[in-house]
C-alpha cells in the first residue's frame, strides 16, 4: 500500500467517525435503495438517496454562484483534507453517492476547465489504485461549476468500468501504445481512449477537447469525463454533451422526473432525490435521458472525421 492510499484511507475512516455531517451522511448510506436494469451490453443502476437533492436540484446560474460563498474555499473547520502534488488536496464529500467518495479541489480559486489538468487526473488515477476519477463539466453536473474540482470512487461503483468491453466500438485513431474509439449505435455517445503513455494520452484527450464544439455562452465543450487504470493502462471515458439536464426534469406533474445528470449517470450509475421517481423509472426513461443529453450521432461522426483529420 503506498502512502497516500494509506492517508486517504485513514482521512476516509477518522472523517467519517469525527465530522458530524459526513458520519450522519455516510451512515445513511445503508437505508439507499437500488434497482438494477439489464441490456445487451451492461447493467444500469438506479439509486434512492434522498441526501443528492443538493446536487441534483443545484442552482448554477451565475448569479446563484455570485450570492453563495465557494463550498471549496469556505470550508468548514471539521473538514480535513490531504495534499496532493503542489496544486490539489483530498478531501471527503460529504455528501455521498457511495462508501468512499472524494472531492478533488484545486488549491486556488479558478474555474472548472479541465485541458490544462488532465495530466494532473492521469497522475492520481496512477496513485489512487482502485479508484476511478471523474470530472463533470461547468453545465454537465458540478455543483460548483465557479471552483475547478475532480471527484472519486471506487472503480466497481462505475457500471461503465465492468461493462465498456462489451459495448460495440469502433476505431477512431490508433498508435502504438494509444487507441481512441467511439461507441457505435450505443447511448450514452462515448469516447474511449486507451492509452499505456501519458504524454499520448494528454495529446490526444486535448486534439479531441480542442475540436469539439464550444456554445456561444459557454467557455468549455460540454463534456464528462471518466478515468480509471487497468493493468498499465489508462482508461478515459468521455461524454460529450449537448444539454445540461434532459425534458422530464423541466416537465410537470406525473411526467416529471428529478434527474440531473452528470459523470456518474452517464456511466450507468442513476441517482435519484425522490421516491416516487424510483419507483416509476423504466430503463425507457433512462435511455431516453442519455439520448437528450447526448450529442447526437451526427455529431459524433462528424467529431470522428475532424479527429482523422487532424490526428
Amino acid at each position: 500500500m503506498n502512502d497516500l492510499v494509506q492517508q486517504i484511507d485513514l482521512l476516509l475512516l477518522y472523517q467519517k467517525q469525527d465530522w458530524k455531517l459526513a458520519r450522519e451522511n455516510y451512515a445513511s448510506l445503508a437505508n439507499v435503495q437500488t434497482r438494477y436494469f439489464q441490456d445487451d451490453y451492461r447493467t444500469t443502476v438506479l439509486q434512492f438517496n434522498p441526501e443528492r437533492i443538493r446536487s441534483s436540484a443545484a442552482k448554477i446560474d451565475k448569479a446563484s454562484l455570485q450570492a453563495r460563498p465557494c463550498f471549496f474555499c469556505h470550508r468548514p473547520e471539521e473538514q480535513k483534507g490531504v495534499t496532493y502534488n503542489d496544486a490539489f488536496e483530498i478531501l471527503v464529500n460529504p455528501y455521498p453517492i457511495f462508501e468512499d467518495h472524494l472531492t478533488v479541489p484545486l488549491r486556488w480559486h479558478e474555474k472548472q476547465q479541465i485541458r490544462p489538468y488532465f495530466g494532473d487526473m492521469l497522475d492520481l488515477t496512477s496513485d489512487l489504485p482502485g479508484y476511478a476519477l471523474f470530472y463533470n463539466g461547468p453545465k454537465c453536473g458540478a455543483s460548483a461549476p465557479d471552483h475547478l474540482h475532480f471527484q472519486a470512487g471506487r472503480k466497481e461503483e462505475f457500471p461503465v468500468v465492468r461493462n465498456w468491453h462489451n459495448i460495440p466500438k469502433q476505431v477512431v485513431w490508433e498508435s502504438e501504445r494509444t487507441g481512441f474509439y467511439a461507441s457505435s449505435g450505443h447511448l450514452p455517445v462515448s469516447f474511449f481512449l486507451v492509452s499505456e503513455n501519458k504524454g499520448e494520452a494528454v495529446a490526444v484527450f486535448e486534439l479531441f477537447y480542442d475540436l469539439m464544439p464550444v456554445k456561444p455562452d459557454d467557455y468549455e465543450p460540454m463534456m464528462n469525463l471518466l478515468v480509471w487504470q487497468e493493468e498499465d493502462a489508462w482508461i478515459t471515458c468521455i461524454f460529450p454533451r449537448r444539454e445540461l439536464r434532459p425534458s422530464c426534469y423541466y416537465a410537470e406533474g406525473d411526467a416529471n422526473i428529478l434527474i440531473s445528470p452528470a459523470t456518474v449517470e452517464m456511466a450507468g450509475l442513476f441517482v435519484v432525490p425522490l421516491e416516487k421517481d424510483f419507483k416509476k423509472v423504466t430503463f425507457a426513461d433512462l435511455e431516453k435521458v442519455w439520448k437528450e443529453v447526448s450529442i447526437t450521432e451526427e455529431e459524433k461522426n462528424e467529431l470522428i472525421r475532424k479527429i482523422r483529420e487532424e490526428a
